[in-house]
């Protein structure tokens, strides 16, 4: 079992700049370090769309349209996987959620997450 936690989120003005952050507890014996990790977002009305993973091997993953602007990181010995995002857009609004797998290489669909965070809301304003 893995419970994760995301923090960070608020508002912003555009071409602003915010780092989430997603804290996560694992149950003994099991390691954090060997999960792949990943955002998240969904805005109201859309569905929720990747944004970015990372490997247990630290390998990121993006988005395209994130990609140059956003940047995922993770600590594992703090158990904890950030999101910096830079050059923010106003369609970058949206509830941020964290997930967990035990699998190791990158995933980018939302079903493929088995363990997911309660999310944090990130807005943009114009």
């Amino acid at each position: 079992q893995v419970n994760l936690v995301e923090s960070g989120g608020g508002v912003v003005q555009a071409g602003g700049s915010m780092r989430i952050s997603c804290v996560g507890s694992v149950a003994s014996g099991r390691a954090f370090g060997d999960k792949v990790m990943g955002w998240f977002r969904q805005a109201p009305g859309q569905e929720r769309e990747f944004v970015a993973a990372i490997t247990w091997a630290e390998f990121p993953h993006y988005t395209s349209s994130v990609q140059g602007r956003f940047t995922i990181s993770r600590d594992n010995a703090e158990n904890a996987i950030y999101l910096q995002m830079h050059g923010l857009k106003p369609e970058d609004t949206a509830v941020y959620y964290c997930a967990a797998d035990h699998r190791r290489g990158i995933l980018t669909k939302a079903s493929e997450y088995a363990f997911w965070g309660q999310g944090t809301q990130v807005t943009v304003s114009s």
